[in-house]
């Protein structure tokens, strides 16, 4: 009697033969396939591979880096706000201090402008006074002469220098009072 196996064999032969099998070159084929495989896996994928390995690693390297600079960014600009922020400050002080200074210094050019223009007037009003003064002694030697003059015309009399002096005080006199 056959057994299970001996007819699977048997049938796998027949098909095995019926489609051109033969163990001997299937068997040096698969050897063959087998040292291809490992001289590949050697000398092909495991360079390709590490190939691989490297730039993966890159990449990562790159986008840690790209969010380390991301963050880097993100704190200047908040840096640069800050500082804007605190020059805006101060500009606005600096602004500030210069109104009230420009205030202070307009109201001190306003206080000199009127101590300058007070001074002028009392230089004015001085050298009014003297001209007054002057004018008013000119006048009173002129009356003093007149007085003289029509004096002598009047009396018909040449009057002497202790005459003339005497009238001139008098008229002096009655004009300053």
């Amino acid at each position: 009697m056959s057994t299970p196996i001996f007819i699977a064999a048997n049938l796998v032969t027949d098909v095995a033969e019926s489609f051109g099998f033969d163990l001997k070159i299937f068997l040096s084929q698969v050897v063959s396939f087998i040292i291809v495989a490992l001289l590949l896996r050697r000398f092909a994928y495991k360079p390709i591979l590490a190939v691989l390995e490297e730039r993966r690693q890159r990449i990562q390297e790159g986008l840690l880096n790209a969010e380390k600079i991301k963050q880097q960014l993100a704190q200047a600009e908040q840096r640069y706000q800050e500082t804007l922020a605190k020059a805006n400050v101060e500009a606005q002080k600096m602004i500030d201090e210069a109104r009230s200074s420009a205030g202070v210094i307009a109201e001190r050019k306003e206080q000199e402008a009127i101590a300058a223009a007070e001074q002028i007037l009392a230089k004015a009003r001085e050298a009014s006074a003297l001209e007054h003064e002057r004018e008013m002694a000119r006048l009173k030697r002129e009356l003093g002469r007149l007085v003289v003059d029509t004096t002598a015309k009047v009396t018909g009399k040449v009057l002497n220098a202790e005459d003339q002096k005497r009238l001139q005080e008098e008229a002096s006199r009655q004009v300053a009072a």
